[in-house]
């Protein structure tokens, strides 16, 4: 039990999520720092209120000592955001945190700095005490304390990962996806858009795959994503320019002749019941070539008038169009869309995909995927598919097979922006919109990292629960971090500018407590070290790759 002796302060006014604390023994204010741990008595008897420092200050207070004159009183107070409740004991429990307060400390109540032993005893009392926790790093206020987080409600509640560059984001993630590769049944995708972490391919229950290239061909670790699998609103963003005057005329034979292609393909395989309830968003396959045929005949289609021959409703109408489908045709870029190879015009081919995405369980549960190749202005188009595709199949699935699978968005900025310029970034948006609102109850997670919070989407950050912020020195990204989290916590932030290379803070439902932490260094670790230009200017070098990159940059194939 504390005694009063040993307390720093009382407290001297109480809101209702803040207190402040007036510290009488001078010499005390140079112990406390912003962030640190305080204990309040409560009202209660075994429970003592958690709070943490967001605020040292000194104010002078004039004083009248007669009707003429007057002195200046120095008072020393703390401010400090109430953050939970220590309970002694609940039930058969020593030492349980909890976040929610019973009581508010009265006034005159005692305060406590937490330091030494009694820190880390409750620094081990917030760490979650589930069977397998999410091992983050190492408490910066008490170095022998573990950072444990709750790997269930990291996930289930989806979560936020940002920092600078050269912040240490990329190692937290390896971290966790470390840890994730050693359980038996993980299933994840990684956003990889630069290959930085090909190297993690090393970890168990991890495979390595690739958006094709414009040189690939079908094989098990290339993924191609034809045509047909793309929505009605995917395709149409893809194809149509909605400028064209005859945009509407377009867009609707296209309708059309979609349905007409997948139906053909449905009767000749004899997928009757498919038949009987399909519409144009199910993934059937259908010849491009032969909707790219029609188009042609129709546009230059003549018809028999009462005065002879006259031109047909759609002649002159779909021109653009078909020049610029022909265009996506033959840009190789979109090797990975329109390739013609017959495998992927196989009714049972979207099954292998699905397989290669969503598979879990025999050694390639954590799934890396290459996104470099893929071109930027439709980069957007392209990871809303797969999160759309994750999203249905999971949908479809029944509760007692279905798998949960965690998303994690590498450099999210690009392909979830805040601010959309084109249909294609509106379309794909969408896909991860409806996951980070819907997704926990088809157990589909997302993890968002960026470097630049602020041009992520508000939408998809605000349906995040969890967030491990690193060092961020712009202050728009501080804002955003900053207005995300509870009220009572926004002087916390403040740290962001000035947090050491892999520390960051942690907040959020898997975290018992705001904390900041020291990351754990990963074993395997990504491609994203900084380079250090001014020792490598400083070598002697004779190797020179130009030729290699100057040939791989012009067949868009390293």
């Amino acid at each position: 039990m504390k005694s009063n002796e040993d307390s720093i302060g009382t407290v001297l006014s109480v809101d209702t999520g803040t207190v402040i604390i007036s510290v009488e023994k001078e010499d005390l204010l140079n112990s406390v720092q912003v962030n640190q741990i305080v204990e309040i008595a409560s009202t209660k008897t075994n429970e003592k209120i958690i709070g943490l420092i967001s605020k040292i200050m000194r104010k002078g207070v004039a004083e009248g000592i007669d009707d003429n004159s007057e002195s200046i009183v120095i008072e020393n107070l703390l401010k400090i955001n109430l953050v939970g409740t220590l309970y002694e004991k609940l039930g058969d429990i020593e030492n349980v945190f909890k976040r929610s307060l019973n009581t508010v400390p009265c006034v005159n109540a005692n305060c406590w700095l937490l330091q030494g032993n009694d820190l880390s005893s409750f620094m081990k009392s917030i760490s979650t005490d589930t069977d397998n926790p999410l091992k983050i790093g190492r408490y910066t206020i008490s170095d022998d304390s573990e950072a444990n987080l709750d790997g269930n409600k990291f996930f289930q509640r989806h979560a936020v990962i940002v920092g600078g560059t050269g912040s240490g984001k990329s190692w937290t993630v390896a971290n966790i996806l470390e840890q994730a590769s050693k359980l038996k049944s993980v299933n994840g995708i990684v956003f990889d858009l630069h290959g930085e972490y090909t190297p993690l391919v090393k970890l168990e229950n991890t495979v390595l795959l690739k958006i094709a290239g414009p040189a690939d061909s079908v094989s098990d670790e290339v993924i191609f994503l034809p045509y047909w699998l793309l929505s009605y609103e995917e395709i149409e963003s893809f194809l149509l320019d909605r400028s064209d005057s005859n945009a509407p005329n377009q867009a609707r034979k296209l309708f059309d002749l979609i349905i007409e292609y997948k139906k053909e393909k449905l009767t000749s395989e004899e997928k009757n019941d498919v038949l009987a309830n399909f519409t144009i968003e199910s993934p059937v396959p259908y010849l491009i070539n032969k909707v790219l045929e029609e188009l042609k005949q129709l546009d230059s289609e003549m018809v028999q008038g009462s005065r002879g021959e006259k031109q047909g409703p759609l002649n002159g109408k779909l021109t653009r169009f078909i020049q610029r489908l022909e265009s996506k045709l033959m840009d190789k870029r979109l090797n990975f869309i329109f390739n013609s190879d017959e495998e992927l015009q196989k009714y049972e081919w979207f099954e292998s995909l699905a397989e290669k995405l969503l598979d879990f369980g025999n050694e390639k549960g954590l799934k890396i995927i290459d996104f470099s190749e893929v071109p930027a202005d439709i980069l957007p188009l392209i990871t809303g598919l797969i999160g759309r595709l994750i999203f249905s199949i999971q949908q479809w699935m029944s509760d007692d097979k279905r798998q949960p699978i965690a998303l994690f968005c590498d450099e999210a900025h690009l392909y979830l922006p805040n601010k959309i310029s084109e249909g294609i970034e509106e379309r794909g948006l969408k896909s991860f919109e409806r996951i980070a609102k819907e997704g926990r109850k088809y157990g589909v997670s997302l993890v968002v990292i960026s470097q630049r919070p602020s041009d992520v989407n508000k939408t998809i950050l605000s349906q995040c629960g969890n967030f491990i912020a690193m060092r961020l020195t712009n202050p728009e990204d501080q804002n955003v971090i900053q207005h995300l989290l509870p009220d009572n916590l926004g002087d916390f932030t403040n740290v962001l500018p000035i947090l050491d290379v892999g520390e960051a803070l942690i907040v959020g439902d898997s975290s018992l407590l705001p904390s900041r932490v020291i990351v754990n260094e990963p074993t395997v670790k990504p491609n994203s070290a900084t380079i250090d230009f001014w020792t490598e200017w400083s070598r002697s070098k004779d190797l020179k790759g130009i030729k290699e990159a100057v040939e791989s940059l012009r067949k868009q194939h390293k």
